[in-house]
């Protein structure tokens, strides 16, 4: 089966629903557990519903050499040194949004860093935080939207 997704606003995307039938604890919500991990596929799913922010924690000069996430996608840029900080929902630095009940999926390169991170905003209370197994480095050899 597929399904036609809300457009964002520069491009038209589609995805399947078969792709994502290997993670049926992502069914309900991709990021009910901070425990589970998502799949490239499962995480860019979630990203254009709308169910989630995403959160680029690579360095500015990492995104400039490897790639970046289009803007299509509205990814938040914090660098993993200042999420704590930014994300805390009781911080005197945290963003507007940052709340306990924030849904973020945070990516890396390779998906080691943001499982750190990921551990680090739960224990600031942000109950839904999860990340993508394998960082940009899977998203973009998967073929899902990078920035031109």
């Amino acid at each position: 089966m597929t399904v036609t997704s809300p457009p964002a606003p520069d491009v038209e995307l589609t995805w399947q629903s078969e792709l994502f039938s290997a993670a049926p604890a992502f069914r309900r919500t991709a990021v009910a557990d901070a425990r589970e991990r998502l799949s490239p596929r499962a995480a860019f799913q979630e990203v254009l519903w709308g169910r989630a922010t995403l959160v680029d924690i690579r360095p500015e000069a990492q995104r400039r050499t490897e790639g970046a996430l289009p803007t299509s996608l509205t990814p938040l840029a914090i660098e993993h040194s200042t999420l704590g900080a930014r994300l805390d929902p009781r911080g005197d630095a945290r963003l507007p949004i940052a709340s306990t009940d924030l849904r973020v999926i945070v990516i890396c390169q390779e998906g080691r860093d943001s499982s750190h991170a990921v551990e680090t905003l739960g224990r600031l209370g942000v109950r839904h935080a999860t990340d993508v197994i394998g960082g940009f480095a899977a998203w973009r050899s998967l073929g899902l939207p990078v920035a031109a």
